[in-house]
């Protein structure tokens, strides 16, 4: 195979440096398979470890990019011939496995996700990492006992990509939808999307007592910090709170009241090391029931792989709404 251009990361004197090169497959990770890419998208974990502002690639240099979406080129494994389009987010890729920013990508046969009927590449990218992550945290929460008619599910951190994505599933399944958010130019954005109202920062007293009022039958929550310690507070007994970010701030100072008096459970969602059936029952999901169904507005930019490197800055400062698609080679 001749050389082909990746988006690599390296790392010098401890300053991070990302930059497009002519590779070649000896210089990206091992696998049974070789996927011709066509499509990727942008994360806030993508912004991080290209940008150097996250500790998120595990060595360097390293071709970033935690989602991709092609074809098979090449397979060692029979239950992957070559044409076949695939998935693959997630089990460390872009942090420890060299990703998707590239033309072709390497990676284990037990990664591959078919893509699943009803999807096509841009689809399942424009997804990525961000929605099934969102439906990850539906499924858990409907695992333990969420339903539409238990009251209000509150997503904080809603403009991003999960949080997104989790106000489409959530409304598209009959589920009120509570918009939590800073940002007070997006009201018609996330009101498209399905949020029925919307609770602006500035608008919300916190405050410190170890229970409040009982406002929400569950949550989403991709922020952390206090405002996560303020949903434990404010839930209502046996509420579920699906713990996905962490952007302000990692430290979850609260009590055990909420967990031990009203029943709470706080669910942590982690979307990189799911078991390949439950990933692949995640993703046939994501094709029919909690199939995004505003996929049109959710993906806000698409972005060619000779100008991603430009992309990141905007998500590190906090500037983007939606989701951005990479196209790489095209469907």
């Amino acid at each position: 195979m001749e050389d082909f251009l990746a988006l690599r990361v390296h790392r010098k004197d401890k300053e991070v440096e990302s930059r497009l090169e002519r590779i070649t497959l000896d210089d990206i990770s091992e696998g049974d398979v070789v996927i011709r890419c066509a499509w990727s998208d942008i994360n806030y974990k993508d912004a991080l470890a290209v940008t150097g502002k996250g500790r998120i690639m595990k060595r360097f240099p390293m071709v970033a990019g935690i989602d991709v979406a092609g074809t098979v080129h090449h397979s060692q494994d029979p239950a992957w011939p070559e044409g076949t389009p695939v998935v693959v987010t997630g089990f460390g890729l872009g942090e420890e496995h060299d990703g998707g920013y590239g033309e072709y990508a390497r990676v284990p046969a037990d990664w591959l996700v078919g893509l699943p009927e009803g999807l096509s590449q841009r689809d399942s990218m424009a997804i990525g990492t961000a929605g099934f992550t969102a439906a990850l945290a539906v499924d858990q929460m409907e695992r333990n006992r969420q339903r539409p008619d238990g009251g209000p599910i509150l997503v904080n951190g809603a403009t991003g990509g999960v949080g997104s994505f989790a106000i489409d599933m959530l409304a598209g399944l009959g589920y009120e939808v509570v918009a939590f958010t800073g940002k007070r130019d997006q009201d018609q954005y996330l009101r498209t999307l399905g949020a029925k109202r919307i609770l602006y920062r500035d608008e919300v007293e916190i405050g410190t007592k170890p229970l409040e009022k009982p406002l929400w039958a569950g949550a989403v929550d991709n922020v952390g910090g206090r405002e996560l310690a303020w949903l434990t507070r404010t839930m209502k007994p046996g509420g579920n709170i699906a713990s996905i970010g962490l952007a302000g701030g990692f430290v979850l100072e609260t009590t055990v009241m909420p967990f031990i008096l009203r029943g709470v459970n706080l669910l942590g969602i982690n979307s990189v090391y799911v078991e390949s059936a439950w990933r692949q029952r995640i993703w046939q999901r994501l094709a029919s029931d909690l199939k995004p169904r505003h996929l049109d507005r959710i993906v806000t930019s698409e972005i060619a792989l000779a100008d991603l490197p430009t992309a990141f800055d905007a998500y590190i400062n906090g500037k983007v709404t939606g989701r951005a698609v990479v196209r790489i080679a095209g469907d």
